[in-house]
């Protein structure tokens, strides 16, 4: 697999960048071991250091990050601009928080034994990263990963490559930033790995790589879930979701709708923790349809690179007609789309603000995540019919609940089946939170102080004090 970037708004192909040989991809496995083997012991101050250094090698070269954003996956440049500064602050920000969460845990402290938790590094782990949120997906692992003193090994999604190199360039003008100041200062191990799909299989197996994580489809997941399991690999996966959006009738409705259409339309409706089923109460979803459907209608779509646009296009010509089956596989089965619902002809991988609501149980807008702009509305009676639509999807990453009654707030956060539940917020991801869902959604967390610990060895270690031999 060659990794190829199109320009989602014009259809055009942009460059090609050919996968490592497989010599190539072992002398690469084999550096960042080797790497490791120094980086693991390398006090918490050292790799502060580098993850800052990191921070400001991201921000000079903010605006070529983005650009590249805008032009292989048509990120509206506003918003790529603010994912390489949600980059820049998570640098600034993890030093102090894995300092923190890293720290050995004591469990008992007497005249007779000291017995604590200490997280130790694991090893070498791949990453294979998605085209969404290319550089956030891939920080977020990778930095609080370093911090823990294991090496990163991060294969990028196929459609993204020149975003990759930079990315990776970061990483070595942050390397020999802290060397310049520190000559006892190792090599951080962390390294872009332009993988080919078909050998991923062989990457997990090898001896040198002690765990793997993957941002992707469910299905991707199960394979790689399956291929680490075979090898006895520690894994953590984060698969997307449908998740709900919640409007109970006495919910501040012009507050919710609002933040309804800036939740559907995060990246373009490219996010796993996009709000996609708006759940709401019979006696306010009128007034809430009418407001979600104008907030639709306005939005500005066009040129990514345009500062005005608010949707681009869909990061793929794959991905954008698979959205449109969807929704015309559900108003074929019984939905009506009351905006957008159809490309038109629309050039470049472009698809419509929609909103479809009438929607059949069995329609796959009720069942399957939809990867675009489009908002699946539900009317329901009460909250316990709320949460049993909510819980009705193989998926359980986030959920979000507008309520000003604190009562209906907790059943529903008793009730549902979630990672993350929001009240009076759209979901988001924020690095002093663990990230991650239930079900299909996938396993094991990201950021946060368990995202710290994920790839670590909570080695318990107990001392017995003896008696202090007279001189």
């Amino acid at each position: 697999m060659t990794f190829r970037a199109v320009n989602p708004a014009t259809g055009v192909a942009l460059h090609e960048v050919p996968p490592l040989t497989a010599t190539e991809r072992d002398a690469l496995i084999e550096r960042v071991a080797r790497e490791q083997r120094l980086w693991r012991y390398a006090p918490h101050a050292q790799r502060a250091r580098f993850v800052r250094a990191l921070g400001v090698a991201v921000h000079a070269h903010r605006e070529a990050l983005a650009e590249w954003l805008s032009l292989e996956m048509g990120k509206p440049i506003v918003a790529a601009r603010a994912e390489v500064d949600k980059c820049v602050s998570l640098c600034e920000q993890a030093p102090a928080m894995a300092h923190a969460a890293l720290a050995d845990e004591v469990l008992l402290l007497d005249d007779v034994h000291d017995v604590r938790i200490q997280y130790a590094p694991l090893g070498v782990l791949l990453a294979i990263m998605p085209w969404n949120f290319p550089y956030w997906q891939a920080l977020r692992f990778a930095v609080p990963t370093l911090l823990a003193g294991n090496g990163v090994l991060i294969k990028p999604a196929g459609s993204v490559p020149a975003g990759a190199r930079l990315l990776d360039r970061c990483f070595a003008e942050a390397r020999a930033a802290v060397r310049a100041d520190d000559a006892s200062m190792p090599d951080a191990p962390c390294h872009m790995a332009f993988i080919e799909v078909e050998a991923l299989d062989r990457v997990i197996a090898d001896d040198r790589i002690v765990g793997v994580t993957l941002t992707g489809s469910d299905r991707a997941g199960r394979h790689v879930a399956s291929v680490a399991g075979q090898h006895l690999k520690k894994v953590v996966l984060e698969l997307g979701g449908s998740d709900p959006f919640i409007v109970l009738p006495d919910a501040d409705i012009a507050l919710a709708a609002t933040q309804a259409v800036a939740a559907r339309t995060v990246n373009s409706g490219q996010s796993c923790i996009a709000a996609k089923r708006f759940i709401v109460c019979d006696a306010v979803y009128d007034a809430f349809l009418e407001h979600v459907v104008s907030g639709m209608r306005t939005l500005r779509v066009g040129d990514p690179r345009d500062e005005a646009t608010q949707i681009g296009p869909i990061a793929t010509e794959s991905v954008r007609d698979g959205l449109a089956k969807q929704v015309a596989d559900s108003i074929a089965a019984g939905a009506r789309a009351l905006v957008g619902g159809s490309t038109n002809g629309l050039a470049g991988f472009f698809y419509p603000p929609t909103v479809l609501v009438d929607i059949p149980d069995h329609a796959p807008a009720a069942r399957e995540e939809l990867f675009g702009p489009v908002a699946s509305v539900f009317r329901v009676a009460d909250v316990a019919d709320a949460i049993a639509k909510a819980n009705d999807t193989p998926f359980g990453l986030g959920a979000s609940v507008w309520t000003r009654d604190p009562a209906l707030a907790t059943q529903c956060i008793e009730g549902l089946d979630a990672g993350m539940v929001f009240v009076n917020e759209m979901v988001v991801s924020d690095p002093r939170y663990p990230f991650g869902g239930v079900k299909q959604s996938g396993m094991g967390r990201e950021l946060g102080p368990l995202g710290f610990r994920e790839f670590t060895n909570p080695k318990v270690v107990r001392r017995a004090r003896l008696p202090e031999v007279p001189r």
